[in-house]
């Protein structure tokens, strides 16, 4: 291990944790010494810290920090300031420092990478900036292309209260950092928010960031380092598994789920079906669950119609050390459970959603990488990971359930990836059985939320005050081209009101979450 230490503006010096030794840095940038030693020690894990943070720095978790290649952590101050809320409203901005938490906005307070990893960053090293916007925009270029991205707090021992050393980027580096790696169009959008919101005109800012390169990261490439976790690995004759389905009136599809699992070559302990039907007094249509199969199945059968339920009187019935959310119109391989066995193994996670496309769709993505959202339908998740997590019943009947049950695990920690080697088709099968039209209680309402209380309700627990106002600019303009106000004073207040009438009934619909 190579630990390198500066002061924030320049690199101070580097210890070899092997041979035991300290050796002075002649680099100019911090950046450039992290990528000098990149090439001086090709297969060390790579360790930056502030000199004042010497002896917190946490040598006995490094192992299981980094425990494959591909893994990239810091923690302490960001680099970025919470304005680029204002542009970019994915869950890694949120990010909670409690935990081990996915995000590209890395801070120079401390952090550590692979060498093999660091070399990659050739085509931004020389480029005038911050230590800690340097590693931001090298993990903003990297995780669409595999690299997993983190806030560590293990990092540090004991009081973490001294994490806070890097500073804050400028406003000017904000607008700058926002050109490189957005469209034109959002440094547009961050200097109106800076404007409506907080009063501030940045026209310097905004000129200067216009001449900023848009960096592309082509250059980038993890394909060369192979992935093995070194956490200790699951036995195959340990993987168990339950599959969650819940189903509503469509009993040749989900048979044809059943069979596809019977078919596994490495089979499920449990199938738990939750079949619903709105008619009172009404039976299963599921005669084929008295057949033999090759696993258990739990069959619960309700008359409470909606998703969110249904799968949480399923998630009550899991036993086993791991659940497979699937869905009862998808079709797949004998080998999915064992492939899905393999990349846990190899990638030492703890969730991760597969790719499930339906008859036509391409798969575009190439590789891994750490998803903003999750499947609900084709899904696999450590048990232990969600004993606190349910699915919401302010999202029943609507949007951002399975998106919100994925903030649910990384707030406590756990990442979501997406593995698209594995692969479903997902049918999209014709709604069968009785259906009942869905009422919301705002329905009679004279003034109709917007955006969906589901989606409000989703949005206000888990974006920033920056994103939700960016969001909220975002719809105004989108919305204002499909609606019959073309006034924009009457638009703006005609918005408003919609907008509010959302954030109450959201609000509402949390308070009476049970």
């Amino acid at each position: 291990m190579i630990v390198l230490f500066h002061n924030g503006i320049k690199s101070l010096k580097y210890r070899n944790t092997t041979l035991k030794e300290v050796f002075l840095c002649e680099e100019k940038t911090i950046q450039k010494s992290l990528y000098h030693l990149s090439n001086l020690y090709p297969n060390e894990l790579l360790i930056w810290c502030h000199e004042k943070l010497e002896n917190d720095i946490n040598y006995q978790q490094m192992t299981s920090i980094f425990h494959h290649q591909l893994i990239f952590s810091s923690y302490g101050c960001s680099s970025i300031s919470n304005n680029i809320g204002y542009v970019d409203q994915h869950c890694f901005i949120n990010v909670k420092k409690e935990v081990q938490y996915p995000t590209w906005m890395m801070s120079g307070d401390i952090g550590g990478a692979y060498a093999s990893v660091i070399q990659q960053s050739k085509e931004i090293v020389n480029i005038s900036q911050s230590f800690g916007l340097y590693l931001s925009s090298f993990t903003k270029l990297s995780m669409p292309k595999g690299l997993l991205c983190y806030s560590e707090p293990k990092l540090l021992k004991g009081d973490l209260k001294n994490a806070k050393i890097e500073v804050e980027a400028t406003t000017k580096s904000l607008f700058k950092f926002v050109k490189k790696h957005y469209k034109i169009q959002w440094v547009f959008i961050l200097f109106f928010c800076l404007l409506y919101h907080q009063k501030k005109i940045y026209l310097g800012s905004l000129w200067l960031s216009l001449f900023a390169k848009k960096q592309t990261g082509n250059e980038i490439t993890f394909k060369h380092i192979t992935v093995l976790s070194s956490k200790e690995q699951i036995a195959k004759k340990d993987f168990k598994v339950d599959v969650l389905i819940p189903t509503l009136g469509r009993k040749e599809h989900l048979y044809n789920v059943l069979k596809d699992l019977s078919k596994q070559t490495l089979l499920p302990k449990k199938v738990i079906i939750v079949e619903q039907n709105g008619v009172k007094g009404s039976v299963s249509e599921l005669d084929y669950l008295i057949d033999i199969w090759p696993f258990e199945i739990d069959h619960i059968f309700i008359h409470q119609l909606g998703a969110c339920n249904a799968r949480n009187i399923a998630l009550s019935k899991v036993t086993s050390d791991w659940v497979f959310f699937a869905d009862d119109d998808i079709r797949f391989e004998k080998d999915l459970l064992e492939k899905s066995f393999s990349y846990i193994n190899m990638f030492g996670i703890s969730s991760f959603s597969i790719s499930c496309l339906q008859k036509g769709e391409i798969e575009h993505n190439k590789t891994h990488f750490q998803w903003s959202g999750f499947g609900t339908n084709a899904s696999l998740v450590e048990s232990k990971q969600i004993k606190t997590c349910s699915f919401k019943s302010e999202h029943e009947f609507g949007y951002g359930e399975d998106n919100d049950f994925g903030m649910q695990l990384r707030n406590k920690g756990c990442d979501n990836l997406y593995i698209p080697y594995i692969t479903m088709l997902h049918l999209k099968a014709p709604i069968g059985g009785f259906r009942a039209k869905v009422h919301p209680k705002w329905e009679k309402d004279f003034i109709q939320p917007k955006p969906s209380p589901t989606v409000m309700a989703y949005n206000l627990k888990h974006l920033t005050n920056q994103q939700l106002k960016g969001y909220k600019l975002l719809l105004f303009v989108k919305f204002y081209k499909k609606q019959s106000i073309k006034n924009p004073i009457q638009y703006f207040h005609y918005f408003k009101q919609r907008w509010n009438a959302s954030v109450k009934w959201a609000t509402n619909l949390m308070e009476y979450e049970v």
